[in-house]
């Protein structure tokens, strides 16, 4: 081995280290956290157990395993639902770990290129040409409304094109929700005043993959919210709140996507930064993280958490709200893992699901438990995410629900798609916000 290659392994060794070792040093290995993981309940591999990453993780900044070779697929398989965080009797902060490895493994394939496989070269594209451009995601959204109106979706899922291309990707686009008429379309620097008195002024979080293609949920999340007294606006200069670049391990463009999205918030002069998306409110309730090395950046970004709500956490606030409707049959609820586990937010969309009028909440066993969507994971890891899915689905039949909640759209598109494998004919996979909004009659 060369002097030149045997340098740039201990470079990024020792940054592994700087990282994470202390971190990963206070797992004292009790096994706490196995129970809590989904992937260790559906592979039985100590490898892929919180414990078992950690003590990878140390032996990687140890030098003792190889990067790539030892640790890059069981950190890869992880779902980074942090589920574990939760269970563990010592605080060990196992998304720090997670995602200090994933930026190493990350920087030494690129530094490597010729090492990267053709899928995350096109990952790494989407990611870094798509996602931090909002005016290339709603073209995205747009085109897909037309694909739905004219009919085309049809005759490409009955030919199986899409499957051609991705297996994965032709059952997702089976089950995508209809895409609202891009004439509905709520602008950038929009602001929508309150019905009734007002209570607050809130700046909204419209996200990437809502704003594109579910950006009716976002328009009904706006009227909701006017309807308990909020005057809503849009800040432009927003975009991707950076969620998919971090638990890819590129953090320096999370960080710069952070950076547009605190600037684009802090002038607005709200009360309150809303979204209605599990998995992006994680990732901007710990912007302060990401800047700890930056003491200008952490200022700015300490404030911006401050502001950082969940919807169903204002609406439960400023409720109650003005239902008309009386809800047929029984609703169960499931959790988004960054919601619960990193927001700390699990009663408040259950209190506002309890105060639906006529609905009956069955809470199912393991509501808590990760579905294996996983921001992207179940595209790159079909069949390990279908895994975990099909054992979820078989806990929702019991409730016998019609209607499955969730608060994120990659959990809303994986609980379709166990509707859809599960043969669940009439059950429906619903955003609380859908939920909400048709018992409000918000159309």
């Amino acid at each position: 081995m060369s002097k030149s290659v045997c340098h740039q392994e201990d470079q990024y060794v020792s940054l592994l280290h700087d990282l994470s070792y202390e971190a990963a040093n206070m797992c004292v290995q009790c096994g706490y956290c196995l129970p809590a993981c989904p992937t260790y309940e559906s592979m039985g591999n100590e490898a892929q157990s919180p414990r078992g990453r950690i003590n990878l993780v140390k032996m990687a900044a140890e030098g003792k395993i190889d990067l790539q070779q030892d640790l890059a697929e069981p950190i890869d398989l992880c779902l980074g639902c942090r589920a574990c965080e939760v269970a563990c009797p010592v605080n060990v902060p196992y998304g720090q770990i997670y995602e200090s490895a994933r930026e190493v493994i990350a920087l030494q394939q690129k530094e490597e290129q010729k090492k990267l496989s053709a899928g995350v070269k096109v990952r790494d594209q989407v990611l870094n040409n798509l996602f931090p451009h909002q005016n290339r995601l709603r073209f995205l959204g747009n085109a897909t409304w037309l694909y739905q109106k004219t009919g085309v979706n049809k005759v490409a899922q009955k030919l199986k094109l899409v499957n051609k291309v991705s297996e994965p990707m032709g059952q997702f686009e089976k089950i995508l929700p209809s895409v609202e008429s891009p004439s509905k379309r709520y602008k950038f620097g929009d602001v929508f005043p309150s019905r009734g008195p007002k209570k607050m002024t809130i700046a909204f979080f419209p996200g990437c993959i809502m704003d594109a293609v579910m950006s009716k949920i976002n328009r009904l999340t706006i009227e909701l919210l006017q309807s308990v007294g909020c005057e809503v606006f849009i800040p432009k200069g927003q975009n991707c709140c950076g969620a998919l670049h971090s638990h890819q391990g590129s953090m320096e463009e999370a960080k710069k996507l952070a950076k547009a999205n605190i600037k684009a918030f802090e002038s607005s002069c709200a009360d309150y930064f809303i979204n209605n998306a599990g998995g992006c409110g994680a990732m901007l309730r710990e912007y302060d993280h990401l800047f700890k090395d930056d003491a200008e950046w952490q200022v700015r970004a300490k404030s911006f958490v401050e502001k950082t709500r969940d919807i169903t956490e204002v609406l439960v606030e400023l409720g109650p709200l003005p239902f008309k409707k009386e809800w047929d049959g029984i609703i169960t609820y499931q959790d988004s893992c960054h919601l619960r586990n990193v927001q700390g937010v699990s009663e408040q969309p259950r209190e506002l699901l309890r105060s639906v009028p006529g609905a009956t909440i069955v809470e199912m066993e393991g509501s808590d438990r990760c579905c294996a969507s996983g921001g992207i994971y179940n595209l790159l890891h079909f069949e390990e995410s279908m895994n975990i899915l099909d054992e979820k689905m078989v806990n929702v039949k019991a409730t016998n629900a019609q209607t499955i909640v969730t608060t994120n759209p990659g959990c809303l598109l994986q609980m379709k798609l166990g509707v859809d494998r599960s043969g669940l004919e009439h059950a429906r996979a619903l955003h609380i916000v859908e939920v909400l909004a048709e018992a409000c009659d918000i159309q």
